[in-house]
């Protein structure tokens, strides 16, 4: 894979999303042309990975005034229409802050042209969303060049769920770190966790991985540890879905299990994600979110029952590793150590400063 893979393109007055529940059997797009089909995207992983969930929410911010327009909706009506829009997409995912990031990034776009009608709104709406996509392409190469620095030449390198170019504008987060190191000559390997109960680690990591020639290994969820205590695991190395400003930081489920292994092993655990993903208004883990998905998920699998009918399942999506277990958090301005709360404000302060610069200083 170079860099032709991407989970979501807007083109012709179109959102485009590539519907990531049927890969890697099937490369299929979804062509949406209002937000509400974007925000059904987002709630059945059709797009998923905080920064492309916010990525989408944009875009469809887009859509929303399109239709609005079409339908001669101007002056406040528009207004309106566009912040029920954005209320409604608020709700699709409740914890990658990602989502609620961008989405105050459009509305705040839209508030400093308080004059602006029409065509004109759309077209400020659009170079928004444009803006946060380049900015988040940026994001992903300098986490990368950062992170690469954390993995020695022959590295065996275990991650969890998927957090590449299928989770962000392009090139990735986590594996991104793992991308810039292979393409500095380094010997790498990647145990993918499969990730259950949606196996995005064996379905998706797994793919991209083996598109970019970077060797890799498929391993159920429960062998971590095996492989930890024969000393063929170097560093565990995840992505994130919202980081507390003390640096606890929420992933996909099982992240916590991995980080608490890793301590008992003496291996260290990096954190790599965008500072959109960094929320400073949290103190620390214990606020955040946990989203509980359908237990569907869980007693099934394409459809397939697993489990017993009528069995009750739990299916938290997320979990919560504690800041003490965390060895390094690589954003796009550098990497955090522990303690984190001073390098993540700081990280946080230069990446705002960095987006108030006019576009042709990006």
């Amino acid at each position: 894979m170079t860099d032709d893979v991407r989970p979501l393109t807007f083109r012709d007055g179109a959102l485009y999303l590539l519907d990531q529940r049927l890969l890697p059997g099937e490369e299929t797009w979804i062509e949406c042309h209002r937000y509400e089909q974007v925000a059904a995207a987002i709630r059945t992983l059709t797009v998923r990975g905080a920064p492309a969930i916010g990525l989408s929410a944009a875009f469809a911010v887009v859509l929303a005034a399109q239709t609005l327009v079409d339908h001669g909706i101007e002056g406040e009506e528009l207004r309106f229409g566009l912040a029920e829009a954005i209320a409604e997409l608020a709700t699709t995912r409740p914890t990658a802050v990602n989502l609620f990031w961008a989405l105050r990034q459009m509305q705040a776009e839209l508030d400093s042209y308080p004059d602006a009608a029409g065509a004109q709104v759309i077209g400020i709406l659009r170079a928004e969303a444009d803006r946060v996509l380049r900015e988040d392409a940026a994001a992903n190469r300098a986490m990368g060049a950062f992170g690469a620095s954390l993995i020695p030449d022959g590295a065996n390198i275990l991650t969890h769920c998927n957090a590449g170019a299928l989770v962000s504008s392009e090139f990735g987060t986590a594996l991104g770190v793992v991308r810039a190191a292979h393409e500095r000559g380094r010997s790498v390997h990647v145990w993918v966790d499969e990730t259950r109960p949606l196996l995005q680690g064996a379905r998706l990591t797994a793919w991209e991985l083996q598109r970019l020639g970077i060797p890799c290994t498929v391993i159920t969820d429960n062998m971590a540890a095996h492989f930890m205590a024969r000393g063929r695991v170097d560093l565990v190395l995840t992505g994130a879905d919202r980081i507390a400003a003390n640096g606890d930081t929420a992933n996909k489920i099982g992240t916590y299990g991995l980080a608490v292994l890793a301590r008992a092993h003496g291996l260290p655990l990096y954190i790599a994600a965008p500072t959109t993903t960094v929320d400073l208004d949290l103190r620390n883990g214990s606020e955040i979110t946990i989203e509980e998905r359908r237990e569907e998920e869980v007693t099934s699998y394409r459809g397939q029952q697993v489990a017993p009918t009528g069995v009750r399942a739990a299916n938290p999506a997320f979990d919560v590793t504690p800041a003490g277990l965390i060895a390094a958090i690589v954003t796009e301005r550098g990497i955090a150590r522990p303690p984190f709360t001073h390098d993540l404000s700081d990280h946080v302060a230069s990446s705002r400063a960095r987006a108030e610069l006019p576009v042709s200083g990006v």
